[in-house]
């Protein structure tokens, strides 16, 4: 038993000794990559700061408290969406792309989304609804936005051939504000915790409530919405959803210095005063 004992001991030496002249071989060598991955790998979530699908992630990853085991980094660091390093990542070249700890890519925001609360499940808060129905209304709430909302949100900011056809996105996302309003619970989006439906919100409501009353006319998002005016008062308060909302801001507030509703055409388009900007 001694001499076999020794002999592992020796050959644990040599496995140490191994790695630590050729750092190289680490993920070659039995017993070790697990160790190095346990110590060292990190996810890596790339995104910006003005990008409202990845800030859903980043609330999440802040909410959760994960800094400790996923990087927060920009795509230019992999030279940008169309390099060869992220299009390995995500080949749709769209942000956010969540690089895992083997190395593959996870993209799509409601994927990461449902895998880090699935993964880490046992980090507070939980931000899934406590019972069935609730999570079904979150699921619900998060559906409404995905499809109606962000899938038309350029219409706020990206140049559009068409003025009445953006008009017409514009009176949408209107209906779609006053469906959501009708399934909001109170205070937050299901009762009176946050759930991964308010992290998903929350991105989008910035974009919103920055880009149309001040380039649209809008009075306010909230007229007749009480529930989400409320809501929205709650999430500004949240100490992680407040950090997101001013990160999301700064690049709003960046795109404004530059000219980009001018320049893209869209105060043209508002400028036609036969078409509804805000529809009753």
């Amino acid at each position: 038993t001694d001499r076999r004992w020794q002999s592992q001991k020796m050959l644990c030496r040599g496995v140490v000794r191994s790695v630590l002249s050729h750092p190289s071989r680490v993920g070659r060598v039995s017993g070790v990559r697990s160790i190095r991955t346990m110590a060292e790998a990190k996810s890596v979530l790339y995104d910006v700061p003005v990008s409202n699908n990845g800030a859903r992630i980043r609330i999440i990853i802040l909410k959760k408290q994960l800094q400790d085991v996923i990087d927060i980094k920009s795509p230019a660091e992999l030279g940008g969406l169309n390099s060869d390093a992220y299009l390995a990542l995500n080949p749709l070249a769209k942000m956010p792309v969540l690089q895992m700890e083997d190395g593959s890519g996870l993209p799509e925001s409601q994927v990461i989304e449902a895998y880090l609360l699935d993964k880490y499940v046992d980090r507070s808060p939980s931000l899934v609804p406590a019972t069935p129905e609730l999570r079904a209304r979150a699921s619900l709430i998060v559906r409404i936005l995905d499809v109606y909302i962000n899938s038309i949100q350029g219409c706020m900011y990206k140049p559009m051939d068409s003025k009445s056809e953006r008009a017409a996105q514009i009176g949408q996302i209107a209906k779609q504000l006053d469906v959501l309003e009708g399934y909001m619970v109170g205070p937050y989006a299901t009762g009176d915790d946050v759930s991964y439906a308010d992290t998903a919100l929350v991105p989008t409501f910035v974009f919103m409530n920055f880009i149309l009353p001040k380039f649209f006319g809008w009075p306010t998002l909230f007229e007749d919405r009480p529930k989400l005016g409320k809501w929205w008062a709650l999430m500004n308060e949240d100490p992680e959803a407040k950090q997101v909302i001013r990160e999301i801001e700064e690049g709003l507030e960046s795109w404004d210095k530059t000219g980009r509703w001018q320049e893209k055409g869209i105060t043209k388009h508002v400028s036609d005063g036969s078409l509804s900007w805000y529809p009753n």
